[in-house]
């Protein structure tokens, strides 16, 4: 939840990069894709938003605040919010690849738009609670993740299904060190990534960890080189989307409960899902496909 642009010292930064420079603010942007802009998607301030792969299946979010090394404000994350929502209903896209830019994926929460908050606004406002609206997303979301992720980029990151990270990134829940506690899912969803040992040191300390070592932790799943992460994402991103979307939701949900409920009732969550599909006609496509010797051809239903 900290944000990387309030302390030089703090993040080893030059003076320049630590302060938040008054710059002008970047082009409303678009879709975009490879041959095409859309004129009916919303235009966004923070975010950048492409289509990509073969079959234009993939939607790339790009984070894009690079004069505060894409702090989390209170406008990127409604334009997360409803970027998001917008994908979450386009039927032709298949998956979803998040990445900031080479310098940093997120250095954390805008501290000095939170600073003067008081608990009685964060209580009664429930602050933080539509930061989550990643996890909640049932399509594939895959974290393209180069330079920092600390605080609420660290959670923002785990938020998401897959992370892959450049070689010089570094995961962290710093805000300790600012006299607060991770408040957006970092306690949670780093001790069940990372394990108890590991994730008490890093939110106690405020310590950093690099890619390498979120790799061997389990945070990680791949490590690539700086500049070849989102694309390794994107083709990640385009094997999933070549699969049935609708019995790709029902794995990701199947998944997603050995984090939530007990060992029993994962499995109970499994086989009903398991049995579910039998109800699809992209179940008896595929198993056909494999009988016949044939490449499946799934409509999603």
């Amino acid at each position: 939840m900290a944000a990387l642009g309030v302390l030089r010292g703090f993040l080893r930064l030059p003076a320049a990069a630590a302060a938040v420079a008054v710059v002008p603010r970047p082009p409303w942007r678009r879709w975009a894709s490879s041959s095409s802009s859309s004129s009916s998607s919303p235009p966004f301030q923070y975010l950048v938003l492409e289509r990509r792969g073969s079959r234009q299946e993939v939607a790339l979010i790009r984070l894009h605040r690079p004069q505060a090394l894409n702090a989390l404000c209170d406008g990127l994350m409604a334009e997360m919010e409803a970027a998001l929502s917008s994908l979450e209903g386009d039927p032709a896209v298949g998956a979803i690849v998040l990445t900031g830019s080479e310098r940093a994926f997120a250095a954390g929460a805008d501290i000095k738009e939170m600073r003067a908050r008081t608990f009685q606004q964060c209580y009664q406002g429930n602050f933080l609670a539509s930061w989550d609206r990643v996890a909640r997303v049932r399509k594939p979301v895959i974290a393209a993740v180069n330079g920092f992720a600390l605080g609420g980029g660290c959670e923002l990151a785990m938020m998401c299904d897959i992370i892959y990270a450049g070689e010089k990134a570094q995961f962290g829940q710093p805000e300790i060190l600012l006299g607060t506690v991770p408040g957006a899912g970092g306690t949670q969803r780093l001790t069940r990534a990372v394990g108890k040992s590991l994730a008490m040191e890093m939110v106690l300390t405020g310590e950093r960890i690099s890619a390498r070592e979120a790799q061997q932790a389990g945070l990680v799943s791949k490590v690539f080189p700086v500049e070849q992460v989102v694309e390794e994402a994107v083709k990640c991103a385009e094997r999933i989307a070549k699969n049935s979307k609708l019995v790709t939701a029902m794995a990701k949900e199947a998944v997603n409960a050995a984090f939530e409920v007990t060992l029993a009732e994962g499995i109970r969550a499994e086989k009903r899902l398991f049995h579910a599909t039998f109800a699809t006609e992209d179940r008896k496509e595929g198993m056909d496909a494999f009988v016949e010797k044939r490449e499946a051809h799934f409509k999603d239903r």
